[in-house]
């Protein structure tokens, strides 16, 4: 940590936000660090907000590999990647320089869209219908139809995603120690044409999912990727897995994800 000097924040620039956060920016030069107005220059990335903060600071900057990222909360409470409220100012630099913070490697999901570009997902990768109007979707593990899906849509998630989207459609909390993708349903159809598996499945991290959409004209999938939305007109095939490349967040020593989880929801 001791080479680690450099700090992009990344936080909406609002008035009240910024009075907020003075006495932070304040403190990371106090203690020696270096504020760097590009995140290329970087080597600890910090998000000010909330999780979709978080979310939003890691895809805006790239999901860089030689980063460190660190979420702090500016709500009442804290969330699942933010371990410090903004008034703790003092408190986050002190545990960056007496290493009371620990590395976590989270894995990220590598989506394959038409063949025409790879997008990365902290949390989850989905696909829905934006019109009222089903999807429907052949879906592959590796090489094996698994079923056809008619419904809302289907969502992919990686363990820590597994407490997001992925919960409300009743979807399993997942250890983020288990290198998988979680596969969930939103509001399938089960008849005599279509049968799903109607529950969430889980798939080994060397798994690969593939979900071809149905062409039924005026689809409109709207892809999502964490909390960013892609719309489409057409979309055919899209590849979907693990892939080698894990986002390395901070956090304290003493604040697991299953504490965030009993904090959160219990």
């Amino acid at each position: 940590m001791e080479d680690r000097r450099n700090v992009y924040f990344y936080y909406k620039r609002d008035d009240e936000l910024i009075r907020k956060a003075a006495p932070l920016f304040e403190a990371t030069e106090r203690y020696g660090f270096t504020i760097v107005n590009d995140y290329r220059k970087a080597n600890i990335i910090i998000s000010i907000g909330d999780d979709g903060a978080f979310l939003q600071a890691a895809r805006q900057t790239g999901f860089l590999e030689d980063c460190l990222y660190m979420g702090i909360s500016t709500k009442n409470h804290l969330n699942m990647y933010c371990d410090f409220h903004i008034e703790d100012s003092s408190k986050i630099i002190e545990a960056i320089l007496n290493k009371q913070l620990e590395v976590r490697r989270y894995p990220l999901i590598e989506a394959a869209v038409d063949g025409q570009g790879t997008f990365y997902c902290l949390n989850e990768f989905s696909i829905v219908s934006s019109i009222i109007k089903t999807l429907v979707i052949d879906v592959f593990i590796d090489n094996l139809h698994f079923e056809t899906f008619r419904g809302d849509g289907l969502i992919v998630a990686t363990p820590t995603g597994s407490t997001a989207y992925n919960k409300s459609v009743k979807g399993a909390i997942v250890d983020p120690l288990l290198p998988c993708l979680q596969v969930s349903e939103v509001a399938s159809i089960n008849n005599n044409s279509y049968r799903t598996l109607g529950s969430s499945f889980i798939l080994s991290g060397d798994r690969k999912l593939i979900l071809k959409v149905v062409s039924e004209l005026n689809d409109h999938p709207t892809m999502g990727m964490d909390n960013e939305a892609l719309s489409v007109r057409e979309v055919d095939n899209i590849q979907i897995q693990l892939g080698n490349r894990r986002l390395k967040t901070l956090k304290l020593k003493d604040n697991s994800f299953w504490e965030k989880v009993k904090r959160t929801f219990l």
